[in-house]
C-alpha cells in the first residue's frame, strides 16, 4: 500500500485497538449483508502488535456495479466510531477481478468539495477514485494478512487481541 502524507496517530485513549477492533467487528456485520460484496479483509497495522495502530484498513471486493449506499453508510458509522478515539479508517475496494477501484467516500452526500481528491467525484456515488493518493499492490488485493467474511483466512500470525475481539466471534458467526 503506498500513502501520500500520511500523520502519525495521536489517539484520545491510551489502548485504542479494542475499540477499533469491535468496530470493524460491527463494520463486517454491516458491511456482509451488502448486496455485492463479496470479500471483506483486514490490513495495516491492526494486523500486526502495534500497540497505536494509525486507523483502520479494511479492503472489500465487490461487484464492480453494485449499489455503494448501504457500504457507505456503514463506513461512516465505523470511521465516526474511529474518530471519537481520535484515529481514523480507511474502506480500500477491489472488484472480483482484482481491479482496484479506489476507497469508499466518507462524505454523506456528493457534491464539489475543496477536501475531496477523487478523479471522478460523483461519477460513482461514495466511491473515492483518489488513485494518485492511495493505491494497493495486486499482490495485497490478492492475498491480504486476514480475510474476515466470507470465511476467516488467517495468512500470518495476529495478535492476541485480534483473535479474541474479532476473529473468533465472526468464526462463531459463520
Amino acid at each position: 500500500m503506498r500513502r501520500n502524507g500520511s500523520r502519525a496517530p495521536s489517539p484520545s485513549v491510551a489502548e485504542p485497538r479494542r475499540p477499533l477492533l469491535l468496530g470493524v467487528y460491527s463494520f463486517v456485520r454491516a458491511a456482509r449483508v451488502c448486496p455485492g460484496v463479496r470479500r471483506i479483509s483486514l490490513l495495516g497495522s491492526l494486523v500486526t502488535s502495534k500497540a497505536i495502530p494509525k486507523d483502520v484498513d479494511l479492503l472489500l471486493v465487490i461487484d464492480r456495479m453494485m449499489d455503494l449506499t448501504e457500504l457507505a453508510r456503514a463506513g461512516r458509522r465505523l470511521i465516526g466510531s474511529a474518530q471519537t478515539i481520535n484515529l481514523g479508517a480507511d474502506i480500500f475496494l477491489a472488484d472480483v477481478t482484482g481491479h482496484y477501484l479506489g476507497r469508499v467516500c466518507h462524505y454523506r452526500e456528493c457534491h464539489p468539495r475543496a477536501a475531496c481528491l477523487a478523479q471522478h467525484c460523483g461519477q460513482t456515488e461514495h466511491l473515492n477514485d483518489d488513485l494518485q493518493v492511495v493505491i494497493l499492490s495486486k499482490d495485497l488485493l490478492a492475498s491480504p494478512p486476514v480475510d474476515l467474511w466470507p470465511k476467516v483466512v488467517r495468512r500470518l500470525s495476529v495478535p492476541t487481541d485480534v483473535e479474541k475481539i474479532l476473529l473468533t466471534d465472526l468464526e462463531r458467526d459463520q
